[in-house]
């Protein structure tokens, strides 16, 4: 799957913009390993201000607290790249937003950086709610940084869809 074009993932944009308009909905992002790729994404479709309110970028530890309101103790005995800390991000994001659903994304995308217990490719994504709940998979992506971090946009915003299909 690490073959995503640039169409298929603008393709996928329009459909969430598409469904998220439908509801009346926003939507918010935060993320660090992939650096504004997914607000990038939504933002090259013109008229996205109507469902996209905006996105941190909150690649260190210490941004993570101060933009997000992710706890040191939670980054400290968990590491950045953990369930608990996407899951603070992506709640994070709502609370500071106008927003009704998050993606937040942590991840290692390399080339280095990566242990045994979380790899190179190691990436957490989770889906904040409007109704306080919280969704959170962690993926194993294989390939370059490039790579890496294009799966994860990719990944991100097909969740968003789903989950707010169910919505």
């Amino acid at each position: 799957m690490n073959k995503i074009s640039d169409a298929s993932l603008h393709q996928l944009v329009e459909q969430v913009a598409e469904l998220l308009i439908q509801q009346g909905r926003m939507l918010v992002t935060a993320e660090s390993c992939t650096g504004g790729w997914v607000a990038k994404s939504c933002t090259d479709l013109a008229g996205s201000s109507g469902w996209f309110d905006r996105g941190f970028v909150t690649y260190s530890n210490e941004s993570k607290q101060q933009q997000l309101g992710v706890d040191a103790d939670t980054l400290h005995k968990n590491g950045a790249v953990s369930l608990p800390v996407v899951e603070e991000m992506a709640f994070g994001a709502l609370k500071y937003s106008q927003a009704d659903y998050s993606i937040a994304i942590t991840g290692i995308a390399g080339p280095g950086g990566g242990s045994d217990k979380k790899p190179v490719g190691t990436v957490w994504i989770g889906w904040g709610l409007h109704d306080g709940g919280v969704h959170s998979v962690c993926f194993q992506f294989d390939g370059d940084r490039d790579s890496i971090r294009r799966q994860a946009v990719f990944e991100a915003l097909s969740g968003l869809l789903k989950i707010a299909a169910e919505d």
